[in-house]
C-alpha cells in the first residue's frame, strides 16, 4: 500500500468541501506528465457501478490498480465535473480482470501482454501471491525459463521499492526521471542514504542541484548554520564554477555567493572556509588567486608537470629531410605548398610539442594528412585522437589512418574505472596527433598526458575561436600561451576560394563584421541550392517554427534528395522556448508519425527510427557524450531499444535510455568536434541570452556543404557584436609559467 499528498494542476473550481474518500480501480490514463506525475484518469467506483474524473500527482500509477482517494469535487471549465485528489492510497487489484490488465501495463520489466495473459490465466487471482512468494512456480508457465522468472520476480521487488522511493522524493518536489536517476545510482538504499544526507545526491546526480536536497535537510530539522549545511552550499558553489569551465573561484565571490546560497552571514562561511582548507579538504592556488577542489587543483598539477617533463626529453624521431617530404607530399596530394604551408609543416616536424589553429579553410586538415602521410612514411609509431565518436571518425576519413576517441586510445576499463594507460603504464607511441583540441578539458587532458611516453611527439590541433570545452578548464588557450609549446597560426584560407559563403561568412563572425555577403531570402522565396549558405529571414516565432519544419522536412528533400534525419542537423541555441530543442524535437517526432512502436522512459518517448543523443559516458555499452544515433529497434517486451551509433549498434536497457534525448535538434555546444552535410540553425532575438560570436561562429562551421540560417537578422546582429566576456578562471597557465621559471633558475 502507497500514499502520497497530492496538488493539481487543473484550472478549477471547487463545488464540495470537506475531505470526501472514495474507493475504485483505474480503468484507463487520460493524460500524464512524466516529469511531475500530473495525471488525469478514469476511476470505477466498484460500490457505485460508475466512472468518475480524477486527477492528481499520482506517480506511476498504472491501469488496474485499486485506488482510495481522498479529496474533494471540482468543477472544470471545460472539462466539467472531476475528482480533485489531496492524497491518495495504492492497492493491487483483486480479481483477474484487475490483475491481468496492471501486469499487461507495462510496468513490470519482462511482463508485457503475452507474458502477462500466460501467467494470469495459470494462477489466476494467486497470481500475487505467487509473485511475492512462490516465485519459482514462475517456471511452471510454459515459455517461462529460470532466466525469465528471477528476471520478473526482481523487476517485481524493484517496483515496490521504486515506488516508495518516488512517494518519498516527490514530496519535496523530484521528477519521475530524476527519481528514476537516483535509484538507478543508489538502488534500494535510496531513502535511506537519503536521510542520512541529502547533499550527497546533489554531489552525485546530474540535474539535482543543491535547493532540492537543502529542502529535505531543512525539513529533518538541520540548523541553518550547521557545517554539514554549509560545506554543501561551498561545494555547490565550486560544482556551478567548474559547470561553466572554471577549475576554481576566488575566495571573496565564493563567499558572497555561499552567503546568498545558504542564508547566513558572510563570517560563517569564511570561518567554514578557512577550516576547510586546513583541513586540505580545499585548496589555495595563490599565484592565480583561486581556491579549488583538490580533484582539479591535482589535475592541473598533473598536467604542467607532465608538459614539462615532455617537453624536457629527447626527440624519438628518425632523420626526415624536409625539403624532400614537402615535395613528396606535395606530389601524394595533388597540390602546392604555399610558403606559409611549407614553414608550419617544417616548423612542427622539428618541434617536440605543437599545435595547429586556425579558422575554416586555413588548410589545417591538409596540413594534417601530409603529416600523418610523412611519419607512416617513416615508420613513426602513430595514434590519431579526438574527444568524440564523431571527431575521430572525422579524423579517420580525412586522414584515411584509423583515429579514436581518447577514452579508447587510452583503454578505459569499465570495471576497474581507470584507464589502462596512465604515468605507470606509458602508450607504446612515438607521436600523438590530437583533433578537435579545443574541446580538451582538464581532466581528460591530465588522463592523457600522463599516460604519454617520454619520447613522445605531441600535436594538437583545433580552432581556438570554437567554443571552449563543455568541461572544466581553458586547456587549448592556456598551453597556447605556454612558453613550452611551439604554435602555428593559419589565416590564408584555401578551402574553396571564394566560392564558400560558409567559410567567408564565418571569417566575417570572427571580426565582428555584421554585414551578411548573402541575401537575406523571406521564407516563401525559391532558394539557389547551388549557393552553400542561405539565410531565411523571419522574426516571429510562430513562422519561424513553421520555416524551419518545412525546409527540413519539405523542401530540401525534394529538391536537394538528402534524408532529413541523417543529412540535415538543427543546431539550436537554447533548450527553452518555441524555437528551443526540446520543442523542436517533439515537432519532428510527429513528423514521423507516432503509430510506430515507442518506449516511454522518465519524461521522454522514443520511437522506432528517431534520432537521438547519448549525454553521458557509458563504458559498458561503449557509448559517449555526444554519439549520435537512430533507433533500429523498439523491445516492447523486454523494454530495451537497439540503436545504431557511428561504429555499431547497442541494447540499451530501461535505464540505459535516461542517458538518452531526441537528436533532431541540439545544442550547439553537444555539435562540437561534429560535421553534418546540411546544419540548420534557428536564431531569433529570443534566444539573446545565449547570441555570442563563438557560439555562432562554431554552428556556422558545423555545416560540411550547406548552411541554412532561420530567423531574424537582428539576432545575428546580437551574436556577432557581443564577444563573450567572461574569461575562465583556471590555474595552468601560472602553473606552467611556474614550472618554467623554476627550469630557468635551476630548481
Amino acid at each position: 500500500m502507497q500514499s502520497s499528498s497530492l496538488e493539481t494542476q487543473a484550472p478549477l473550481q471547487n463545488v464540495s468541501e470537506g475531505n470526501i474518500s472514495l474507493k475504485g480501480v483505474l480503468k484507463r490514463i487520460l493524460f500524464s506528465n512524466q516529469e511531475n506525475g500530473y495525471t488525469v484518469g478514469l476511476l470505477y467506483l466498484n460500490e457505485k457501478k460508475e466512472t468518475i474524473t480524477i486527477t492528481g500527482n499520482f506517480p506511476s500509477v498504472q491501469c488496474g490498480e485499486t485506488l482510495v482517494v481522498k479529496g474533494s469535487w471540482a468543477e472544470h471549465s471545460q472539462y466539467g465535473k472531476q475528482f480533485q485528489c489531496v492524497q491518495f492510497e495504492s492497492q493491487l487489484p483483486s480479481d483477474v480482470h484487475g490483475i491481468r490488465q496492471y501486469l499487461s501495463s507495462g510496468l513490470i520489466h519482462g511482463i508485457g501482454k503475452i507474458y502477462a495473459g500466460k501467467i494470469v490465466d495459470f494462477f489466476g487471482i494467486q497470481t500475487f501471491e505467487v509473485l511475492n512468494g512462490a516465485w519459482v512456480r514462475l517456471m511452471d508457465v510454459p515459455g517461462i525459463g529460470p532466466k525469465r522468472a528471477r528476471s520478473i520476480k526482481k523487476a517485481w521487488d524493484e517496483q515496490k521499492i521504486i515506488r516508495d522511493t518516488m512517494i518519498f522524493l516527490q514530496t519535496y518536489g523530484f521528477t519521475n526521471t530524476q527519481c528514476l536517476r537516483l535509484f538507478q545510482h543508489y538502488g534500494a538504499d535510496t531513502q535511506a542514504i537519503i536521510k542520512k544526507n541529502p547533499y550527497v545526491i546533489a554531489q552525485t546526480i546530474e540535474g539535482i542541484g543543491f535547493k532540492s536536497a537543502d529542502k529535505i535537510a531543512l525539513n529533518f530539522g538541520l540548523a541553518n548554520d550547521a557545517a554539514f549545511r554549509l560545506d554543501a552550499g561551498i561545494d555547490y558553489i565550486f560544482s556551478e564554477a567548474e559547470g561553466d569551465g572554471n577549475t576554481g573561484c576566488r575566495k571573496e565571490c565564493l563567499i558572497r555567493k555561499a552567503s546568498a546560497l545558504l542564508e547566513v552571514p558572510a563570517g560563517k562561511v569564511e570561518e567554514r572556509l578557512e577550516t576547510l582548507l586546513s583541513e586540505k579538504i580545499l585548496s589555495e592556488y595563490p599565484a592565480a588567486q583561486l581556491l579549488q577542489r583538490p580533484r582539479i587543483a591535482i589535475a592541473e598539477a598533473i598536467i604542467a608537470k607532465h608538459v614539462h617533463r615532455l617537453w624536457k626529453a629527447k626527440a624519438s624521431l628518425p632523420d626526415i629531410q624536409l625539403d624532400k617530404a614537402l615535395q613528396w607530399s606535395e606530389e601524394r596530394l595533388g597540390i602546392v605548398w604555399s610558403a606559409t604551408q611549407k614553414d608550419a609543416l617544417r616548423s612542427i616536424l622539428r618541434s617536440k610539442l605543437s599545435i595547429l589553429t586556425g579558422g575554416p579553410g586555413t588548410g589545417k586538415t591538409t596540413l594534417l594528412r601530409a603529416l600523418v602521410d610523412v611519419l607512416i612514411a617513416k615508420h613513426v609509431r602513430l595514434c590519431l585522437a579526438a574527444p568524440t565518436g564523431r571527431a575521430a571518425q572525422r579524423m579517420t576519413e580525412t586522414t584515411g589512418y584509423e583515429a579514436k576517441t581518447v577514452h579508447r586510445t587510452l583503454k578505459y576499463e569499465p570495471s576497474t574505472g581507470h584507464f589502462a594507460y596512465d604515468e605507470n603504464n606509458w602508450m607504446p607511441i612515438d607521436y600523438l596527433i590530437l583533433d578537435e583540441a579545443s574541446m580538451l578539458d582538464v581532466p581528460l587532458t591530465h588522463a592523457l598526458l600522463r599516460a604519454l611516453p617520454d619520447a613522445a611527439h605531441v600535436l594538437l590541433v583545433g580552432d581556438i575561436y570554437q567554443l571552449p570545452s563543455v568541461g572544466p578548464g581553458n586547456v587549448l588557450n592556456d598551453l597556447l600561451q605556454s612558453p613550452y609549446f611551439h604554435v602555428e597560426f593559419l589565416k590564408e584560407i584555401f578551402r574553396q576560394g571564394d566560392k564558400s559563403s560558409i567559410v567567408s561568412t564565418a571569417h566575417a563572425v570572427l571580426v565582428g563584421n555584421r554585414v551578411l555577403e548573402s541575401p537575406i531570402h523571406l521564407p516563401n522565396s525559391a532558394l539557389n541550392l547551388e549557393e552553400d549558405f542561405h539565410f531565411i529571414g523571419v522574426d516571429i516565432p510562430d513562422s519561424a517554427l513553421n520555416v524551419l519544419e518545412k525546409l527540413c522536412w519539405e523542401q530540401l528533400p525534394k529538391y536537394a534528395h538528402v534524408d532529413p534525419i541523417k543529412d540535415i542537423q538543427v543546431l539550436a541555441p537554447m533548450h527553452r522556448g518555441q524555437l528551443g530543442i526540446e520543442n523542436i524535437n517533439a515537432i519532428f517526432q510527429q513528423k514521423l508519425g507516432m503509430h510506430r512502436p515507442t518506449l516511454k522512459v522518465g519524461g521522454q518517448t522514443f520511437a522506432l527510427g528517431d534520432k537521438v543523443i547519448q549525454l553521458k559516458n557509458n563504458y559498458e555499452k561503449n557509448v559517449f557524450n555526444g554519439d549520435l544515433g537512430i533507433i533500429k529497434d523498439v523491445n516492447l517486451e523486454d523494454e530495451n531499444l537497439l540503436v545504431q551509433f557511428d561504429d555499431e549498434a547497442q541494447v540499451m536497457e530501461r535505464m540505459d535510455c535516461l542517458d538518452l534525448k531526441l537528436a533532431y535538434a541540439i545544442s550547439i555546444h553537444k555539435s562540437q568536434g561534429s560535421e553534418f552535410p546540411i546544419v540548420v540553425i534557428p536564431l531569433l532575438t529570443q534566444h539573446f541570452v545565449m547570441l555570442k560570436r563563438n557560439l555562432l561562429y562554431t554552428a556556422l562551421t558545423r555545416g560540411r556543404k550547406k548552411v541554412f540560417i532561420v530567423g531574424d537578422p537582428k539576432a545575428y546582429n546580437i551574436a556577432v557584436r557581443t564577444q563573450d566576456s567572461i574569461l575562465r578562471q583556471t590555474t595552468l597557465k601560472e602553473r606552467l609559467q611556474s614550472r618554467n621559471t623554476s627550469e630557468n633558475l635551476g630548481l
